[in-house]
């Protein structure tokens, strides 16, 4: 879950149904196959002057299927289908809004989440059942206000004995303080008779750096849920050689519940890989990926090349002004709820990601950052132990 290969593009459209966009969506295993299941955009009228925009706005959403043999290689013009056609009942979904499809196995039935809406005014949950994983009903739907207008990129699962729910509420922000959209997550009660979700506990933030946006989870080999977000990036990085690129995703995160509480706490695969413990800061190789590990206590400041964290009343703050100059559209300061006086980091750092994992994994704050400076300054009492660990090894991150 460290190092990953790219192995080309997978899907891409073919179909009448999916002419316009291949959205996000999951994948299961069934009988050996890779079922991957997608979002299917068809528009009803394209723009005249540019064919990839729907005018406006207009235009359809179906559910999908393509099945591969081997989990790499995709026949999109023979193993394509399209399993759910354009629903337009308004009482169940919304013809345009009803997307990402969260599929999973519970006894002998596949269940399907989709986020939707109800007249985009508020947000909804969209419950299909199918027995073999093709063919779907329409089971239930669920409308709450803490799904914002437009509830994206829905996930229901188990950790142990407790239900979670997370997902991707759409205009739930003020729009003056950066973004309107955020996922959120919270413990629940599933009853898959009835294909019932009741949210049992208080909606929170994911992350509150409030970059993360339509995180999605999966099973790793050993059984842990393991989450893996995308971090919203308002401009490409230009790298030296010229080349530009845009668009990242966190490190995965194990979710574990206690007391009640969801925590996201760093995989032991990449605790794994910073294997290698560097004494001071000046030793450390700032083109690398590093991680530190310290205790912050009321009044310190840490300093990692232009982003700042302290502690204040209680609570972790960020800024990361310096390393975000020119995007004030964007949230600036990030600050985490009250962490009841202790406060143990595990920090993550890279030249465009810092990820703060706070008393393992209790609340987390993950900001994009450009143009990080190569030092480190922390103003504390003499004496603070801070650990600094890097790859020991030879492969790059």
């Amino acid at each position: 879950l460290v190092h990953w290969e790219h192995q080309g593009i997978a899907l891409f459209p073919t179909k009448e149904y999916d002419q316009n966009g291949v959205f996000s969506g999951s994948a299961l295993e069934v009988d050996g196959k890779l079922y991957l299941y997608y979002s299917a955009v068809k528009y009803l009228e394209a723009e005249s002057e540019n064919i990839h925009m729907a005018k406006n706005g207009k235009f359809e959403t179906s559910q999908a299927l393509v099945i591969s043999e081997d989990a790499v290689h995709f026949d999109n013009w023979k193993e394509k289908m399209q399993i759910i056609p354009v629903n337009h009942d308004d009482a169940q979904a919304h013809a345009v809004h009803t997307r990402d499809p969260k599929v999973w196995k519970e006894g002998d039935t596949y269940y399907m989440a989709l986020g939707s809406t109800f007249r985009e005014e508020t947000g909804r949950l969209v419950i299909y059942t199918s027995k073999d994983g093709i063919h779907w009903d329409f089971a239930n739907q669920m409308l709450d206000g803490r799904f914002g207008k437009i509830l994206e990129c829905p996930d229901i699962f188990r950790v142990g004995d407790d239900w979670v729910f997370e997902g991707s509420a759409m205009y739930i922000g003020d729009p003056e303080e950066g973004y309107e959209s955020h996922a959120i997550c919270a413990p629940a009660v599933f009853e898959p008779g009835k294909c019932e979700l009741s949210i049992s506990g208080e909606c929170k933030y994911m992350d509150y750096g409030m970059d993360l946006y339509a995180p999605q989870t999966n099973l790793d080999k050993d059984g842990r849920r393991v989450m893996i977000g995308w971090m919203r990036m308002p401009q490409a990085v230009k790298e030296k050689n010229g080349m530009e690129w845009n668009g990242m995703m966190c490190q995965p995160r194990v979710i574990d519940v206690e007391n009640g509480h969801i925590f996201f706490r760093v995989h032991p695969e990449v605790r794994a890989y910073f294997n290698q413990e560097t004494p001071i800061p000046e030793k450390l190789d700032y083109s690398r990926p590093f991680c530190l590990k310290m205790n912050l206590e009321e009044g310190e400041i840490l300093n990692i090349g232009g982003y700042r964290i302290w502690m204040e009343n209680g609570a972790v703050h960020t800024d990361r002004s310096i390393v975000f100059a020119g995007m004030k559209s964007c949230p600036l300061i990030g600050k985490s709820p009250d962490v009841s006086g202790r406060c143990e980091l595990e920090i993550f750092v890279d030249k465009n990601l810092i990820e703060i994992f706070i008393n393992d994994g209790e609340f987390v704050i993950s900001h994009v950052v450009y143009g990080l400076g190569e030092c480190m300054e922390l103003s504390c009492s003499s004496g603070k132990k801070i650990l600094f660990l890097q790859h020991g090894g030879d492969e790059e991150m």
